[in-house]
């Protein structure tokens, strides 16, 4: 007997008896996690994620998946942005203009010529307005759950592409204790898009022949059994290892300072863990939600350009809001691992010229928020390196961003690549007002927040102390050095490890 007119996803995955354990909420709700990591590791692995096959694919009209999830978008990395189609379900659907700076007149429901600026008297027009240009032609799209609809109270992703279909749940039982469970198996998932498809053809219609047939163009069959052992092996990657000392095989990396600590403090320090990962989830929700939002309205062709620029600043603000709290969320995850857990990161060889390319526009863009000068000198021809593709771009770009807000105004930074044996050298370097040679830098006041976090009055702003830092650099296989400068304040040095075929190819 259902809920509801209509099945729940849990009811659906637990009707076929899908994978299932009975644990706790808190359990069930890291198994979540983890398996949605893994289901990320498993996608990058998977697509074709290099640049000119993404930018073949946009041309032609061509996405390589599509996911459907619920209550907000997942997946944030760019090149699964790009290659996959998302549909987002909600119960409650963020006012798709709330955030912007003026009311939109009702003669623009009836003609996009008219551009005059009114106030609509009745909310939902503005919301039944947004629904209206929301297709599904969109890389994100977001359809409404009715208030009633138990699903509204449901965590759940339904990938679906060429090698495999997969749907996970996160849901609470009639007794209230959250549950996880999830299949690869093609029936179980179809039936769960049918459940998801009735829904549609209830709150949007219009709607659902584009979307079955989105999900029909990816076949129900069977994965292969490597795709699941792949997955297999990236949920092991991301499971965090008990905290009793075991012995162990791997090669320890140094841990950090502050995980010498005695047995009385650990509990605590687990709790702050715990609670930093709570929080980045609950950030990360909405402002993905807003994101995905403005991101539709900027989709659109009508838009005033000061609107267009306001939408562009908030989107900005999200990536890079979310962005941070997924790098608070990792250094959390790795702190609840053994020393030898944290060097299990997926490190391969990659490009550090594209990761640059995408990164030094930012670093620059934040730098000028500031007033401050960014100079960079890189080699004629920079090798590839051994690291974590996925991370490697948000650590270097959370580095610069904690750097810039501890130099005052008019100072230039310095940023340096050069080799240095078997691997490559980046420097931060502070450079102050040569003019003034009596001058000397004063270091911002820091306080320690917890077991990871520190907090800067001046500025208000939280971030990861340099301990946390160093210890997500170690898991992306690369080290971090702070030295003091008396006059010039912090120089960072971040080393990376050289592809072997790369060592003896690096051009100044």
């Amino acid at each position: 007997m259902y809920e509801w007119i209509l099945p729940s996803l849990r009811e659906v995955l637990a009707a076929s008896r899908s994978n299932k354990a009975e644990c706790s909420s808190a359990k069930a709700e890291q198994q979540w996690r983890i398996s949605l990591a893994a289901t990320e590791h498993l996608l990058l692995n998977t697509l074709a994620t290099t640049t000119s096959d993404i930018t073949q694919g946009l041309t032609q009209g061509l996405t390589q998946g599509l996911v459907l999830t619920a209550p907000a978008p997942l997946f944030s990395q760019p090149k699964l942005t790009k290659s996959l189609k998302t549909v987002t379900f909600t119960a409650q659907p963020f006012n798709p203009l709330a955030l912007m700076p003026f009311q939109v007149s009702g003669a623009i429901a009836q003609s996009q010529e008219n551009e005059d600026i009114s106030p609509w008297e009745d909310p939902q027009q503005i919301t039944d307005y947004a629904y209206k240009y929301n297709h599904i032609c969109p890389e994100e799209s977001i359809l409404p759950l009715l208030p009633a609809d138990p699903l509204g109270a449901e965590q759940f992703c339904l990938v679906f592409t060429e090698n495999f279909r997969l749907v996970l749940v996160l849901s609470a039982n009639s007794s209230g204790n959250k549950e996880f469970l999830f299949s690869f198996a093609p029936e179980v998932v179809q039936q769960a898009w049918q459940v998801l498809g009735a829904r549609v053809v209830l709150t949007n219609p219009e709607l659902f022949a584009d979307l079955d047939a989105l999900v029909q163009k990816y076949p129900a069959t069977a994965p292969n059994y490597q795709t699941i052992i792949q997955f297999t092996q990236f949920l092991l990657q991301e499971l965090a290892e008990p905290e009793t000392d075991k012995p162990t095989h791997t090669i320890p990396i140094s841990p950090p300072t502050h995980s010498h600590l005695s047995p009385s403090a650990k509990p605590s320090s687990r709790s702050d863990v715990e609670l930093l990962q709570a929080f980045a989830h609950e950030v990360r929700t909405p402002l993905a939600t807003i994101r995905t939002m403005t991101r539709l309205l900027l989709k659109r062709q009508d838009l005033p350009t000061t609107v267009i620029n306001r939408l562009q600043v908030i989107d900005h603000e999200c990536t890079e809001q979310i962005d941070r709290m997924e790098l608070l969320f990792k250094a959390a995850e790795l702190e609840t691992c053994t020393t030898a857990k944290s060097g299990n990161t997926q490190l391969t060889p990659m490009s550090l010229d594209q990761v640059l390319q995408q990164s030094i526009p930012r670093w620059q863009q934040a730098a000028t928020r500031r007033n401050l000068t960014l100079d960079v000198a890189l080699p004629q021809q920079l090798p590839t390196v051994v690291s974590n593709p996925a991370m490697l771009d948000r650590v270097l770009t959370g580095l610069m961003e904690n750097f810039t807000r501890s130099l005052p105004p008019g100072s230039s930074i310095q940023v340096q690549v050069i080799p240095a044996g078997d691997q490559l050298k980046l420097q931060l370097s502070p450079q102050l007002d040569c003019q003034d040679t009596t001058r000397t830098i004063t270091l911002p006041i820091r306080k320690s927040l917890g077991q990871l976090l520190v907090f800067q009055p001046e500025t208000g702003t939280i971030s990861l102390n340099i301990s946390a830092t160093k210890h997500l650099f170690q898991a992306i296989g690369g080290k971090l050095i702070v030295r003091q400068n008396p006059k010039y304040g912090e120089v960072l040095t971040i080393f990376l490890p050289l592809e072997v075929s790369c060592q003896q190819k690096v051009k100044m």
